[in-house]
């Protein structure tokens, strides 16, 4: 067949306008399929948000008595003594509180009329509660129809506790040199009670403690304290060893407690001078640095059959040797 001498040319391959990537979107997929509570219109989802809802409601009360409920920058805000024998001995004991919660219709019993006496002279109000709100504010923990409600304790600033002593004892309001008790890593909340009311029969003039990975003052501690913690300020450090550094400067001797202590307990030489003793954990001992921006460690001869002493009674029998040296000036 002619071609009419005209031929046949085959287009060159080469590269063609694309789509520029317009149509990339549409290949792409959605992601992974959400879960089941997160697709607002599933069973799932609402089940979720009623689980939330009854949380926050649940926040906004205490937690069952040694547990602290945490609020901004991890400080203790609320807590609650729960139980019939928990009360009333906490009751007996002084401690703060801001209502005594009865459960409605509650069986009475010696510990329930103690209770509603004490509070009824103390003035701290007397709420009929429904077990259900019961069981909320304790986050279900066994309360037998009574629970005490307790106001976050007040802590004094380390620095401003330290100055305003040694300056009213320079000026002779206050007759003792200063004299303190910092804790190192101490966590149970009764070596706290024991050393608060440790520091007031000594004539101490207050604790301190760091703000973090410390014991803080819990209903446990007011209890153990019998009542010491109304008399003996507790004051919080953001860094022990800062507020250690800025005693020294103050003239406050800083004195560690250690077994194997430079000086032994009946031949200190500072007793009488304003004194910061700092006592650690019974595992751990003080800290490094800690032992580091002591004056002096001190160590208090005991039996060698016996590895070491509670912190508690470590405090108890320095403060007393302190006591006995400033006695006998």
């Amino acid at each position: 067949m002619a071609n009419n001498g005209r031929r046949s040319v085959k287009a060159k391959k080469g590269p063609t306008i694309g789509t520029g990537g317009h149509g990339r979107k549409a290949l792409e997929g959605k992601g992974p399929t959400p879960k089941a509570e997160d697709r607002p219109y599933h069973k799932a989802h609402k089940s979720k948000q009623l689980a939330e809802r009854s949380a926050a409601k649940r926040g906004t009360g205490a937690r069952s008595a040694g547990a602290a409920r945490s609020g901004p920058k991890g400080r203790a805000t609320e807590e609650v003594v729960t139980g019939r024998n928990s009360v009333v001995e906490a009751l007996r004991a002084g401690i703060p509180a801001k209502a005594l919660h009865i459960a409605i219709r509650i069986e009475m019993d010696d510990r329930v009329k103690e209770s509603l006496k004490i509070a009824a002279e103390r003035g701290i109000p007397l709420l009929e509660t429904g077990k259900p709100e019961l069981d909320r504010m304790t986050e279900d923990a066994v309360h037998q129809g009574l629970v005490l409600q307790i106001p976050p304790y007040e802590y004094q600033d380390a620095y401003d506790l330290a100055e305003e002593t040694v300056e009213r004892w320079k000026k002779g309001h206050v007759s003792n040199a200063p004299l303190f008790v910092a804790l190192d890593g101490i966590t149970d909340p009764r070596n706290l009670g024991a050393i608060i009311r440790s520091v007031s029969a000594f004539s101490g003039h207050g604790v301190i403690v760091p703000e973090r990975r410390s014991v803080g003052v819990t209903a446990s501690a007011w209890k153990t304290s019998a009542g010491a913690a109304v008399r003996v300020p507790v004051a919080r450090a953001a860094n022990l060893n800062s507020a250690l550094k800025q005693f020294k400067n103050m003239g406050i001797f800083v004195l560690g407690l250690d077994g194997d202590g430079d000086v032994s307990l009946p031949d200190l030489t500072l007793a009488t001078e304003p004194v910061c003793i700092v006592v650690g954990s019974e595992g751990k001992g003080l800290s490094r640095l800690v032992r580091e921006n002591c004056d002096q460690i001190v160590s208090i001869p005991i039996d060698s059959a016996m590895e070491s002493l509670n912190a508690s009674m470590a405090v108890g029998i320095s403060l007393y040797e302190i006591s006995r040296q400033r006695s006998a000036k």
